[in-house]
């Protein structure tokens, strides 16, 4: 507070000065005008009256009084102006800490105001340094906070309330055992989030270099890779078919182009404002090879609430086991279906935040596996 009152009191004093300079000019004028007035009194009628006055004797104080007014300003100015920013400078280092709690609390509490003045890569960087006196080692706060960064701050979208529902039925168009068998996955996504882009796509391919590459193209909202030893192509629609989507529960139309090796699907959300927050849903129907074991589903965005139900019972699986990826403190909730009843399935639900390409796999063990 001193420190403010310090630079109000040096506003006060310049603006001091300045009328000071002012008024001594106007009476050195002034006094000159009275001066110029007495000498030409004597000879004009129009100012003969006044004559009796003393002009010479004001004309004379208000000249010096004006001159001496400006002189010792401008002589005294420095000398004040020292004075002045001696005061300041003490000031400021009596209340630096101050000032600097202030601040600091400032942003700790109110996060906008260095959002208002800080560039990203500044705040890049403070955030960096932070985590890096917090967690004493700074290489590992650099690349901690790098992989924050680009995983989660570069995003396009965040997706909350993801809810999957997978279920596994027998493929009747192929070998029910042995190689190319395999199951038909139908599973269904619902979630809400604020769209990055007007079209949404969804991909089949049989190239892993690919299945790569699109899993971090932001306008993919899902990915599956299709193994081509299968015997049956990436861009089959046996293979993936992307069956119904939605927007707030009002269907959308779905394009779809192939080529060998993958296939494209394509949706419009129509018009949806950069701040509506909107509820996506979408079913899907993909082959899963049998004696592959293993089925696994990620996110391909920043998630906050994932629950995902698993149902075999139309398959023949003796059990299942659960992995789940999810990079946090926090354990996962696990409930599976009791073997006395005739469902079987398996709940896998977690509240916090997942990161992007975190997920849960599903691993299996056939029935004839067990003979």
């Amino acid at each position: 507070m001193q420190a403010v009152r310090g630079l109000e009191r040096l506003r006060d004093r310049r603006l001091y000065k300045t009328k000071l300079r002012f008024a001594g000019l106007v009476t050195a004028v002034l006094g000159v005008g009275v001066l110029a007035a007495a000498g030409a009194a004597p000879s004009s009628p129009t100012w003969h009256w006044l004559v009796g006055w003393p002009l010479d004797e004001i004309g004379t104080t208000l000249l010096s009084a004006g001159v001496v007014a400006v002189i010792f300003e401008y002589y005294a100015r420095r000398e004040a102006d020292e004075r002045t920013d001696e005061h300041l400078r003490r000031a400021i280092r009596h209340e630096a800490p101050a000032i600097r709690d202030a601040v600091l609390d400032s942003f700790a509490f109110r996060p906008e105001a260095l959002r208002n003045i800080a560039s990203d890569d500044a705040l890049d960087r403070i955030a960096t340094n932070a985590l890096g006196m917090r967690l004493g080692d700074q290489h590992l706060a650099s690349e901690a906070y790098a992989n924050l960064r680009d995983q989660v701050i570069r995003s396009p979208e965040r997706w909350r309330n993801v809810d999957v529902a997978v279920s596994l039925a027998p493929w009747t168009a192929g070998p029910v055992t042995g190689k190319g068998s395999m199951f038909v996955a139908t599973v269904r996504w619902e979630y809400r989030l604020r769209p990055a882009n007007s079209t949404m796509r969804f991909a089949c391919v049989a190239e892993a270099a690919e299945y790569r590459a699109l899993s971090r193209d932001p306008t993919v909202a899902s990915v599956w890779h299709f193994d081509p030893t299968t015997g049956l192509d990436a861009g089959d629609q046996a293979a993936f078919e992307l069956l119904e989507f939605s927007v707030d529960g009002k269907p959308r139309t779905i394009r779809r182009s192939e080529r060998r090796g993958s296939q494209i699907y394509a949706v419009n959300l129509g018009k949806v404002e950069p701040e509506d927050e909107v509820t996506v849903s979408f079913t899907y129907r993909a082959l899963v090879q049998r004696h592959g074991h293993l089925l696994y589903l990620d996110l391909p965005r920043p998630a906050r609430g994932f629950h995902v139900r698993f149902d075999y019972t139309a398959v023949p699986i003796s059990y299942v086991s659960v992995l789940d990826y999810f990079a946090s403190p926090d354990s996962s909730y696990l409930d599976q279906s009791p073997a006395a009843v005739p469902a079987k399935t398996i709940d896998v639900r977690f509240d916090g935040q997942v990161f992007p390409r975190a997920g849960v796999a599903f691993v299996w063990v056939l029935d004839d596996e067990l003979a």
